[in-house]
């Protein structure tokens, strides 16, 4: 069957197509029907069924004849280590793990909170909370203790299991004591820690509280797989909210396994027993998904890499892993690119490494910019392949079906939509628009398996963010268009439409003009305020490694470019060269707080940046520029 075929029957018939999906997977109790509809718009999938992840994602595959299987590889440029982990000793280690804190009391139900860096070790710590129907809550490892305190008041943890330290390029990152502080911030108190303990640094344990990771597993018995029912709460995962209060988004443990499994042959074409790497990290959902638990479910090899794209040692890194491990698919961010692109403009390093295992490249997390696009195709010789999704979602809402067939790129789109997802373009109105026309992008009710059913204790947030504004319709937050072949463009936020003399224009657009010049290596576009025309594009340029030309010249290139492509209806002529722009950890830009910088209002200091220096660099360049007002 080819892509259209499959989309129509997921679209026809719901419930028969993810039934067979879902025979894919290992159920305690099969479940009777796949969608529960009877509390609209709030549905869920396969709530009559139970099943357990950790057996999904490890004893299975050792009972099928396995177990020698490799099932994680640790490669830490950071530690200078490299390790193999089979199936049978992740099973081993898990049912260890998960006996040890059962006999602490952790049971079905009971929240964990894990604040790891990238070693094996954070994603037994998940499996082993999945094994026993404890509901897990990976924080990004060094958030502030503040942070920390916030999400343990929210979610109630009986337990935080915590590595000693991180390790950063240049520096040791001491979770230990942040931990330490964000217990005393918070008005709720877990019964104990479970601190692992890296040779990089050995941490201060509080007796009584905390619990070295290999002593408390001592003479415990190791644990079974606990049945947990298809809607149980399988993670929280607190995402940024408007208000500064994090939202708790929870996937259901059923429908979350089996849209894994699906889109591991479907949409990235693997099979079992090949290696995918996910460079990404287990505190953000991609790393939920596709570092832990859809490769081991499908029972690939899945790769666990503490570094960095360039600097531990260079910008050849990802070659090297593709070279030593073998990888077949890489999924990965677009600012990892760009950030290879900078330091090796002309990917001389990738002719050191035979990489030729790799078949497909992945992007996602933030727009993939055509140049990146281009460049990544050029140096590689594989197929790029843009997809776009969200925290919510936990899997794409659109991409390439490679599994099924390799459709037709066009630079600058992530494809067309998954099955089981009916995307729409709204007006404000929530009226659909035609091609080619920029709107909000919503999905039409219900959200397939796998999707968030809610946010952890806040079912009236979860409708005010997502349900009220559209009814009938999932509201992405993301606007963009659709072709005449269905494939979607997205364009940027939909707070990043900006309002120029009444023109709606695309941040996005203009990106993708800048960074098509030869000297830039990453840029960000943010709507200013203006007395006379409401908002004006402002333009922030980082350049390649190299560059002959001025940064003044770059910038005059820049705004003659976005009036010759956009035309003079964009107003384009604030642009500025900086060094670095503002990032999460996870490599989003920090447009909203540019925003704010440069209007000079009041802004939070987010929680994920990457190093909040860089703002007083933005704030400079902002005021060259004359702004704020």
């Amino acid at each position: 069957m080819d892509y259209a075929q499959v989309y129509a029957q997921a679209k026809a018939d719901p419930d028969t197509f993810w039934m067979r999906a879902a025979e894919a997977i290992d159920w305690m109790t099969p479940p009777t029907k796949a969608l529960f509809d009877d509390n609209a718009p709030l549905y869920e999938w396969f709530s009559d069924g139970t099943l357990n992840a950790c057996w999904n994602a490890v004893d299975r595959h050792v009972e099928a004849g396995h177990g020698e299987r490799i099932a994680i590889i640790h490669d830490s440029p950071m530690s200078h280590s490299k390790h193999e982990i089979t199936y049978g000793e992740l099973r081993d280690r898990v049912a260890s793990l998960a006996g040890a804190l059962r006999a602490k009391g952790v049971e079905k139900g009971d929240r964990v909170i894990i604040y790891m860096p990238m070693v094996p070790e954070a994603l037994e710590a998940m499996l082993a909370c999945s094994r026993l129907g404890a509901i897990h809550s990976v924080v990004f490892g060094g958030f502030a203790a503040h942070e920390l305190a916030v999400r343990i008041d929210d979610c109630e943890p009986k337990c935080i299991i915590a590595a000693s330290c991180g390790l950063e390029p240049g520096r040791t990152v001491h979770y230990k004591p942040l931990v330490d502080g964000a217990i005393e911030q918070a008005r709720h108190k877990p019964d104990f820690c479970v601190i692992f303990q890296r040779e990089q640094e050995v941490a201060h344990l509080e007796a009584g509280r905390d619990h070295d990771w290999h002593a408390f597993q001592y003479g415990v018995a190791p644990a079974e797989c606990v049945p947990v029912a298809g809607n149980h709460p399988h993670y929280i995962l607190y995402t940024s909210g408007t208000t500064g209060q994090p939202k708790g988004v929870i996937r259901a443990t059923g429908g979350h396994l089996v849209a894994l499994n699906w889109t591991m042959r479907n949409l990235y074409d693997m099979n079992p027993g090949e290696v995918f790497w996910t460079a990404s990290d287990v505190g953000w959902v991609v790393g939920h998904s596709y570092i832990c638990y859809a490769p081991l479910t499908f029972g690939c090899t899945t790769v666990v890499f503490e570094g960095k794209p360039v600097g531990t040692p260079d910008a050849g890194t990802f070659w090297r892993v593709v070279e030593d491990h073998k990888v077949k698919c890489l999924f990965t961010a677009p600012t990892a690119f760009r950030a290879i692109k900078r330091e090796d403009p002309t990917g001389a390093l990738v002719a050191d490494y035979d990489i030729s295992s790799l078949d497909t490249l992945f992007l996602a997390g933030e727009r993939a910019d055509p140049d990146t696009i281009q460049w990544a195709q050029a140096t590689l010789n594989v197929p790029v392949i843009d997809h776009w999704w969200q925290t919510e979602t936990g899997w794409a809402i659109a991409g390439n079906p490679i599994g099924i067939e390799k459709l037709p790129v066009k630079i600058g789109s992530p494809s067309v939509p998954m099955p089981g997802y009916d995307v729409q373009i709204l007006d404000e109105g929530g009226h659909p628009l035609p091609d080619g026309e920029l709107g909000a992008i919503a999905v039409k009710l219900p959200l397939p398996p796998g999707t968030l059913p809610n946010l952890w204790k806040a079912e009236a947030r979860f409708r005010k963010s997502y349900l009220d504004h559209f009814p009938g319709y999932y509201e992405t937050g993301d606007a963009g268009y659709k072709d005449a072949d269905g494939y979607l463009y997205i364009m940027a936020r939909t707070d990043d439409v900006i309002n120029v003399a009444g023109h709606r224009l695309s941040t996005g657009g203009m990106e993708e003009v800048l960074a098509s010049h030869p000297d830039v290596a990453e840029c960000a576009v943010i709507g200013v305020a203006d007395p006379l025309k409401g908002q004006l594009p402002m333009g922030f340029l980082c350049l390649n490694a190299g560059t002959q030309k001025s940064a003044e010249d770059v910038a005059a290139d820049c705004v003659a470019m976005v009036r010759d492509q956009i035309g003079p209806v964009a107003a384009f002529k604030l642009a500025t060269v900086v060094q670095r722009l503002p990032k999460t950890r996870s490599g989003k830009i920090l447009r909203a707080t540019m925003v704010k910088i440069a209007d000079g209002e009041d802004f939070k200091m987010p929680a994920t940046i990457d190093d909040p220096a860089i703002l007083d660099e933005i704030a400079e360049a902002a005021k060259a520029l004359g702004y704020p007002r």
